[in-house]
């Protein structure tokens, strides 16, 4: 058992790391507050004083505030379904012997690795495009008009790039956590006479459930802050533009940083708003 004397020489060791941390978290958060409550115009006088509420007034009252924030709210959800759904399928597909598995693991895995900014662009021009687009070519083969992905249907068009990007990190935790069930009681459970449904939804879902909980709050905390596949594809127009965006606009059009600021403790509110609910839920499942 690790004695007093132990216990006090590791806090010690492990104090300069928290506390850098701690200054890594702190000194932004700060500023942002200190910012939200001034008039800070860096191109028209720079400070010009103290600018109370009046900033946290002005971003809830626009009339592209709560849009916004529903906008995000769905990116998010759908990400989380495609990502869960496809995930678990992908994860039992992957665990089965076939030839080439390693091969075919890594190819699901590959698009995790490549950048936000690449992702989109390659789903604009090469799938999306209405003209020369794989799925406007697919579309035509049958007969039917192309379909102008990112007008028509611009909320999932950005909820499938986002997924397509997420969902091999959900295959991943969700292989290794299928890996770890005991094969003993899926056979035991053939043996019985239970059909495969049966035995998924009864022994491989619940077995499931806590590495589905830890991706449902990572891809929570990182979603919620989607930048970079709007700015590529629509540029927050037809209905895409999140709390996250609206806070880029209101920054540069107005180059009001005080209003940003105050965009971006909302957006903190938020985040923490959907955080404590995904924590409970997750330490709720981690208890049982």
């Amino acid at each position: 058992m690790a004695t007093q004397h132990s216990r006090s020489a590791a806090r010690i060791m492990m104090a300069p790391a928290v506390f850098l941390l701690l200054v890594w978290m702190l000194v932004p958060l700060c500023m942002t507050l200190w910012f939200s409550f001034r008039n800070y115009l860096p191109l028209r006088g720079g400070d010009l004083g103290f600018a109370g509420f009046n900033n946290f007034t002005r971003f809830v009252s626009s009339s592209a505030f709560w849009p916004s924030v529903l906008t995000t709210l769905i990116i998010v959800g759908g990400v989380l379904l495609i990502s869960i759904v496809f995930g678990v399928l992908l994860a039992i597909l992957l665990d089965k012997p076939m030839w080439g598995q390693g091969i075919v693991r890594i190819l699901v895995i590959a698009p995790f690795f490549v950048m936000p900014t690449v992702s989109a662009l390659v789903w604009k021009n090469m799938f999306m495009d209405p003209v020369n687009g794989v799925l406007a070519h697919l579309w035509r083969f049958f007969g039917a008009d192309p379909l102008v992905w990112l007008q028509d249907a611009s909320v999932f068009s950005i909820i499938l790039i986002v997924s397509w990007q997420w969902l091999p990190f959900a295959t991943l935790i969700l292989l290794t956590a299928i890996q770890s069930l005991d094969s003993e009681q899926l056979e035991a459970a053939e043996i019985d006479g239970a059909n495969p449904l049966a035995r998924f939804f009864f022994i491989s879902l619940p077995h499931l459930s806590r590495a589905i909980t830890i991706v449902v709050l990572i891809q929570t905390i990182f979603v919620l802050a989607v930048f970079a596949e709007i700015f590529v594809t629509t540029g927050g127009a037809f209905g895409t533009r999140t709390l996250t965006y609206l806070i880029y606009q209101r920054v540069l059009e107005s180059q009001n940083i005080g209003l940003g600021s105050a965009g971006g403790v909302y957006a903190i509110i938020l985040a923490n708003i959907v955080a404590i609910f995904l924590m409970r839920i997750v330490g709720k499942n981690l208890d049982n």
